[in-house]
């Protein structure tokens, strides 16, 4: 399954959610590839950042570069996991954007992609998004995001809900006013910002984000 995690608000945790279920995937045994869309995925693994080039590389090279040479551009992100780095940056080049989501719609891995925080309707990380046959918006339960996410630019196929002490928004709140389905909930656990910021969640998920993505997980890897 190809994969997408965004979000209409920045510091909605996108990476960590991305990070974490292309690991959990990994860690049931399944292949999985992480995409880099948005620059901090090596940092949020504990890994060093790639030197090579990158998936903004192959955006920025035109059409005459075949899917496969994406192959060439990963690098080793644990057992079971591929990490395709940024590189250099990520161009606006929808349409390119659209040839990538139909490479990643065959690739016989769970594929995940961070695709950032962007409310461009025009940006290429959106774009990548709509093709995606499990497109996530990550959101926090706060008034300010859920007022962008009604006027977002693409449709998401789910919720991902980072929770926050002391919101008086709920699941059912954000799925009453968006129209969709909360996919997973993952609880505010300083376990989860500690494993983020020691480089350390590449090695051990937090239980509770692990359990908060468990029912995603098995859908992404039945």
């Amino acid at each position: 399954m190809f994969v997408s995690c965004w979000s209409v608000k920045g510091g909605s945790g996108t990476t960590v959610v991305s990070a974490a279920l292309a690991l959990a995937v990994a860690a049931g045994g399944r292949d999985a590839l992480l995409v880099d869309m948005n620059g901090d995925l090596p940092a949020a693994l504990g890994i060093p950042d790639p030197d090579g080039a990158g998936v903004g590389d192959w955006l920025s090279a035109g059409a005459d570069v075949p899917g496969d040479a994406l192959a060439r551009l990963e690098v080793d992100a644990g057992p079971n996991l591929a990490l395709l780095p940024m590189g250099r940056a990520i161009p606006d080049a929808p349409a390119r954007a659209e040839d990538l989501a139909a490479v990643f719609a065959i690739d016989g891995r769970a594929v995940v992609v961070d695709c950032g925080s962007s409310p461009s309707p025009s940006s290429t990380s959106l774009a990548l998004a709509t093709g995606a046959g499990l497109s996530l918006l990550v959101l926090r339960p706060c008034y300010l995001a859920l007022r962008r996410a009604l006027k977002a630019p693409i449709e998401a196929s789910g919720v991902v809900l980072v929770g926050e002490p002391q919101r008086a928004l709920q699941q059912a709140d954000v799925e009453d006013v968006l129209g969709l389905r909360v996919r997973a909930a993952i609880p505010w656990k300083p376990a989860i910002a500690t494993a983020v910021d020691a480089g350390l969640l590449g090695r051990r998920l937090p239980s509770a984000l692990e359990r908060g993505l468990r029912d995603l997980t098995e859908m992404v890897a039945p």
